[in-house]
């Protein structure tokens, strides 16, 4: 083998190497960051429930203090802003996530995720009568600073049923006081919707395995070399 080849392969082994290795390490951090966020959420949700919209941020710093904890809010339905959230899966059958803005006390308005409904097979677009209590009700729930988003095309994030929901988009179309924070109601209610909400997906395990799998590699593309141009050269020289 020629001198710039033997050279070309090495620069492929150790680029290989360092890129496999750092692919690795990466996957490590993002374990670990998930980690951290893990207890975090475990802590959080330990804490004395927030009571009242007093207690509420009101900012969008404030709220990422807030984010999952839990709350007991008080105040009145909004209904004809309920928005329907496409493609939300719940025990893999498909739905939506519905969610209605509640009126608090003091002229804000408070996003409330409230559940989920199954999608009619036959049409979409049809939405059989949901039921929304009149009057003053006291929601419990975990506090969120949205709605995980999905992809969507132009237009698909408008009208009763859309595939995402911004809650600063959402004041500005809807002319709430919204609050920078969403509710994850957990407490029942006669409406039909299901609230078996699991907590934000941290999937530490997942990035472990990633990380084997990129050392593993690693390992394969250094033994690999190692063996073609040290070790096998030098057994085939003494046969």
């Amino acid at each position: 083998m020629s001198r710039w080849r033997r050279a070309l392969l090495l620069v492929a082994t150790v680029g290989g190497v360092v890129l496999t290795a750092r692919l690795g390490v990466w996957q490590l951090d993002r374990a670990a960051q998930k980690e951290a966020l893990q207890a975090a959420i475990m802590v959080r949700g330990n804490e004395a429930p927030l009571q009242g919209a007093a207690a509420l941020a009101t900012t969008p710093s404030a709220a990422e203090t807030q984010e999952h904890r839990r709350a007991t809010v008080a105040g009145t339905w909004l209904p004809a802003l309920t928005v329907h959230l496409d493609n939300r899966q719940m025990d893999g059958r498909p739905g939506f996530f519905v969610l209605t803005p509640l009126a608090l006390d003091d002229g804000t308005a408070l996003m409330v995720q409230r559940g989920w409904r199954p999608r009619d097979f036959e049409d979409r677009a049809r939405l059989a009568p949901l039921h929304t209590p009149e009057g003053r009700v006291t929601l419990e729930g975990r506090l969120a600073r949205g709605v995980a988003r999905l992809y969507a095309f132009d237009g698909a994030d408008a009208g009763p049923i859309r595939q995402n929901l911004d809650l600063s988009s959402f004041a500005i179309e809807s002319g709430l006081r919204l609050r920078p924070l969403l509710l994850l109601q957990s407490s029942p209610a006669d409406d039909g919707l299901r609230r078996d909400w699991p907590l934000p997906a941290v999937d530490v395990h997942k990035h472990y395995g990633y990380a084997f799998q990129w050392f593993a590699l690693c390992a394969l593309i250094l033994a690999l070399h190692v063996w073609f141009r040290v070790l096998r050269p030098r057994w085939a020289s003494r046969t």
